[in-house]
């Protein structure tokens, strides 16, 4: 794991992982077998990563370092510039449509504020966090939300990174289970 992946992860809480050049190093042999065994079983497939939906994030445009942290979860999540769009509390909320491509989307929400103004909620960050919320956005179609920290809050406190972190996997979780 590079460096720059080490320290992000670090920042964010996360002390233990395994790197993927390990495990690609211990098992390329029987990797090795298993795709000429599957090569074999099945003619020849072009392998593309398979998005799991879209990430609405919503929130004040980060500048600066809670840039940097942002463009971090993009790729710590490993999303691709199809798979998230950056949204504005200003949007028309009632006219946002989910792609037409039928995946799911879920709305991550930086900093209680926003989280009230799109839910239409009235508690506190603390008490939104680990929920997961709703946009209704009057297609007869709700999307979940998922509240965090705001990103330029998370630069001056970087121990809850850890807990931006949870919420990030709550999120992936719902947009798995939809």
């Amino acid at each position: 794991m590079s460096n720059t992946h080490s320290v992000f992860l670090k920042e964010m809480g996360i002390t233990e992982w395994s790197s993927k050049d390990a495990v690609h190093a211990i098992s390329s042999a029987e990797s090795s077998v298993q795709v000429q065994q599957a090569t074999a079983i099945a003619p020849q497939e072009a392998v593309e990563k398979v998005s799991q939906g879209h990430w609405w994030f919503f929130g004040t445009q980060p500048q600066g370092d809670a840039q940097t942290l942002f463009q971090n979860v993009v790729r710590t999540l490993g999303l691709g510039p199809q798979e998230w769009s950056w949204k504005s509390t200003n949007d028309n909320l009632g006219a946002l449509q989910a792609p037409g491509d039928g995946l799911p989307v879920v709305a991550f929400a930086f900093g209680g504020p926003i989280a009230q103004k799109i839910t239409g909620e009235r508690d506190p960050l603390p008490q939104l966090r680990e929920t997961i919320l709703s946009l209704n956005n009057g297609a007869d179609e709700e999307i979940p939300v998922i509240a965090s920290f705001d990103l330029a809050q998370l630069v001056t406190k970087p121990k809850d990174k850890a807990l931006l972190w949870q919420d990030l996997l709550l999120a992936k979780s719902v947009l798995q289970n939809i």
